[in-house]
């Protein structure tokens, strides 16, 4: 169940705290090949399972880093939900982001979300998420990320 926030303002007690876990999400080989599609990135570490089997150092192919990055804002919304008092919200982009770990195709990913920061400006609530898009069974992340997200009031 989603955190439910009545407007953009009521994050800001949320600030420096932790927001919420997602559910598992599985990262299928299908999703890979997908984005490999949509975005030309056609490298065999991603798509040639033969080659990832016998060649990679993962023993099987492994998830684009830009994929797992773009799934931040499902996970968000996945935790989070401000239910009135906005226009819109949009991506304003990223302070920073690192891929600790490679994400093996099929494996199940979630993501722990915290507030960073807000800030008001005239027409808008400027948020900053961490998050950190973590595997099953491992310690370390497949994504760690500040998300910015402008919520225009």
């Amino acid at each position: 169940m989603p955190l439910l926030l009545k407007n953009p303002q009521a994050l800001k007690e949320f600030v420096g705290r932790d927001i919420g876990v997602t559910d598992w999400f599985r990262l299928t080989q299908e999703r890979i090949e997908q984005f490999a599609h949509a975005t030309e990135d056609r490298q065999w570490i991603h798509l040639d399972r033969a080659r990832a089997s016998q060649e990679s150092p993962y023993g099987r192919t492994i998830a684009h880093g830009f994929l797992t990055l773009s799934l931040i804002a499902h996970f968000v919304h996945e935790v989070m939900r401000i239910e009135g008092g906005l226009r819109l919200a949009v991506n304003y982009g990223l302070n920073r982001v690192r891929f600790p770990a490679a994400v093996p195709a099929e494996s199940r990913i979630r993501a722990r979300v915290g507030l960073l920061a807000c800030k008001e400006t005239t027409d808008s609530l400027e948020a900053i998420y961490s998050v950190a898009v973590e595997m099953e069974g491992t310690e370390k992340p497949g994504c760690v990320a500040e998300w910015i997200v402008r919520y225009y009031l």
